[in-house]
């Protein structure tokens, strides 16, 4: 990095030149961009491996309106009441869906 003060002339409030010197130019040798907007380096040390996103599940949002998230969480505390220590919302979506009869399902007004 370039240490060498370079003088900065701007003008003022009252267009008159003020010039002042800064100790060194940010903007010479490593520039701010290079330095705080480019990604961290892996650390050789740690043997990082960039490890391939899981094809077996994607992660998606859906709309739920608050009294369905209720009786879900109720449905998964009695699962676990019941020794299914594992239970969580996406296992009991899995099991109805398992499970759904689409002749019952209501249609939409």
């Amino acid at each position: 990095m370039n240490l060498t003060k370079k003088k900065v002339v701007a003008r003022g409030d009252d267009d008159s030149l003020d010039e002042r010197v800064l100790g060194m130019n940010p903007l010479d040798g490593e520039t701010i961009l290079e330095r705080f907007y480019r990604p961290p380096a892996l650390d050789p040390r740690r043997n990082e491996v960039k490890k391939d996103k899981p094809t077996h599940y994607k992660i998606v949002c859906i709309s739920l309106y608050t009294e369905d998230i209720a009786r879900l969480e109720k449905l998964v505390t009695e699962l676990k009441k019941r020794g299914h220590s594992k239970a969580n919302k996406s296992q009991v979506i899995r099991a109805a869906l398992d499970q759904i009869d689409l002749g019952k399902v209501p249609k939409s007004h």
